[in-house]
């Protein structure tokens, strides 16, 4: 085995990072040139369908991506349980190299091939020689070759190097060049076969079993002519068995086969939903968080939350997804972890953050919570975590088995937590929530002086911790004697900006401020470092790090291992020093209080 990886183990284009589509420049400016020069009956029509046929096979791969998580995430008829982590996602990040790799082969085709710019729209006879030949020379060369390949050489069954790929292109070229140097192509053929190389590919990686049984039994030869996603899983997994393409039959007649393909296939059909411990309750922020979902672009959710220029050419999806969200009013599930025994679900609800604080809103996003709500119990979940306080459906279900977490105790022992050794006094700037409420009394208790800027935001604190304040709590106009700052969703630009230089924001919201000041620090919302044994982690929760957890998620989980039978929602709060010291026991660590600020 080479010690370092030769010429043709890369894509040649890699070091272009995101800009390694512009090596299409000079087809696509060809084509825009021939489209302005020539008359219209002069047209390439098979040049002009390669780029639209590219955009097609990402969307198709995609759809598959999405789908297959969600499915996996829900436990229905999976095959593996094994998870996902970041190095997998990092790994499989230029899945779109090969779609990029054969537009550049179709465009040198369709210029050099004898034929191939004058294809018609259809031929009959072209499609069957297509499939006749995928399924006589393609699958039986594939097969020899995918056998050797593993018998030979070790190497991952997961990353394919970039001369495999060409190889793969070259046995699916077969049919595809047959048909066009005997003029009985056409495009909705070619177009036809790489969709169905696409369909067959994507369903063989799946991670879970979507065959029903019933397809075989009407008709048994089908069983050695198209395998499963159960049946090519074993080949990812035993790595010397399962070596043919889609098609089982040569497995069958030279004895690769696994012996426990039919066992395995027969499991997963079988295998039900997954009932989960633990549900955490999410939304949307923004209409373009879609694709910062697990089950949006898996490159984008594996990285901390944040807007991308590309993502403006995708409104047309991201509008459509708009009118699902209202069209579909039931949760998703978008993840799956396990942590220890316990089996950990997020369910995101198809509303969006501002919906969250529309008054003509609220009822609908109220009961869809109560319908999540009544699900968990109804699956036997024992925490449910929720970004509200929940009150109201304890009150409305008083028989509810599942407890309703909102995890504000957390919310405040991480927050108390977050403050410099030292400190004396702190300025309280923002939409008062309960974290808001709780953070002042307990640094009240603690003798730490809380400023308050503005007199209705004083008058309500004062109202609510009245001697229990302990003369603490005061207001005061002036910005530049305090240098840490606990903010929440109100604050201004303009309140940032007179801050000292050196000033310390902590948020006690869920979502961050934006981040004006390079002189100063900036934390992360409450949020804490997850232990390793916190598995099938692969996608960052909206703007913090990787594998590090909000604090409201991670009170519904320690609910659950700790066994506590108390609901935390409404203006309950729990013990926050017995819940910080059971966090720290399982593994989840605090942050470092940021040095320097990030712009």
């Amino acid at each position: 085995m080479a010690s370092k990886p030769g010429i043709l183990t890369d894509w040649p284009w890699t070091p272009l990072g995101s800009f390694k589509y512009i090596i299409l420049g000079p087809w696509v400016m060809e084509t825009i040139h021939s489209i302005m020069v020539k008359d219209p009956q002069e047209w390439d029509l098979t040049n002009f369908t390669v780029i639209p046929f590219m955009l097609w096979r990402m969307l198709h791969n995609q759809l598959w991506i999405s789908f297959s998580r969600y499915r996996t995430a829900k436990g229905t008829n999976r095959i593996v349980d094994k998870g996902i982590e970041f190095d997998q996602v990092d790994r499989e990040k230029n899945w779109d190299d090969q779609i990029l790799f054969n537009g550049i082969l179709f465009f040198l085709a369709n210029k050099y091939v004898p034929g191939a710019s004058h294809l018609p729209l259809w031929r009959t006879d072209g499609v069957i020689i297509t499939m006749l030949l995928h399924v006589g020379p393609v699958e039986f060369l594939y097969y020899w070759f995918h056998r050797a390949l593993h018998h030979h050489y070790l190497y991952s069954p997961v990353i394919h190097p970039f001369a495999e790929h060409i190889v793969y292109f070259a046995l699916f070229a077969i049919p595809m060049l047959t048909v066009v140097l005997t003029e009985t192509g056409s495009i909705i053929a070619i177009a036809g076969y790489i969709t169905y190389i696409d369909l067959m590919n994507n369903m063989g990686h799946c991670n879970f079993e979507l065959i029903p049984n019933w397809v075989f039994s009407i008709f048994p030869p089908l069983k050695y002519l198209m395998y499963t996603p159960s049946f090519h899983s074993l080949h990812h997994t035993q790595f010397r068995t399962n070596y043919s393409l889609f098609m089982p039959f040569y497995d069958y007649i030279y004895d690769t086969m696994d012996k426990s393909s039919d066992i395995l296939y027969e499991n997963s059909l079988k295998r039900k939903e997954e009932t989960p411990n633990v549900v955490h309750l999410t939304h949307l922020t923004t209409p373009e968080s879609i694709y910062h979902l697990r089950l949006g672009f898996a490159s984008l959710a594996s990285k901390p939350y944040s807007s991308a220029w590309y993502l403006w050419l995708l409104w047309p999806v991201t509008l459509w997804s708009m009118v699902l969200t209202r069209i579909y009013r039931r949760t998703l599930v978008v993840e799956r972890n396990r942590f220890h025994q316990l089996r950990l679900q997020t369910w995101a609800i198809p509303k969006y953050g501002i919906q969250y604080r529309l008054k003509w809103q609220k009822e609908s996003v109220n009961n869809m919570i109560e319908e999540a709500v009544l699900e968990a119990e109804e699956k036997g979940a024992s925490g449910e975590e929720l970004n509200r306080y929940g009150e109201v459906y304890v009150k409305k279900h008083p028989q509810l088995k599942v407890k309703l977490v909102d995890g504000s105790s957390l919310a405040v022992a991480v927050l108390l937590n977050s403050i410099p050794k030292g400190t004396t006094q702190v300025l309280l700037r923002g939409h008062l929530t309960k974290v808001a409420f709780a953070v002042a009394f307990a640094l009240c208790q603690k003798g730490i002086q809380v400023t308050i800027l503005r007199e209705d935001e004083y008058e309500k604190l004062d109202k609510s911790l009245g001697t229990k304040s302990e003369g603490k709590l005061v207001t005061s106009k002036s910005y530049s004697s305090c240098k840490v700052w606990f903010v929440g969703d109100d604050l201004t630009e303009e309140e940032q900006r007179k801050a000292n230089k050196g000033t310390l924001f902590i948020p006690f919201s869920q979502l961050p401020p934006k981040k004006l000041r390079k002189d100063c620090f900036y934390h992360t919302t409450p949020a804490m470092q997850t232990p390793t044994a916190l598995e099938n982690v692969d996608s960052c929760e909206n703007w913090l790090p990787r594998r590090v957890m909000s604090v409201w998620r991670i009170a519904g989980i320690l609910h659950a291992l700790e066994g506590w039978e108390e609901h935390e929602c409404g203006y309950t709060m729990s013990n926050i020093d017995k819940v910080w010291e059971a966090c720290l026991k399982h593994g989840f660590q605090p942050l470092k209080v940021p040095t320097q600020s990030k712009s």
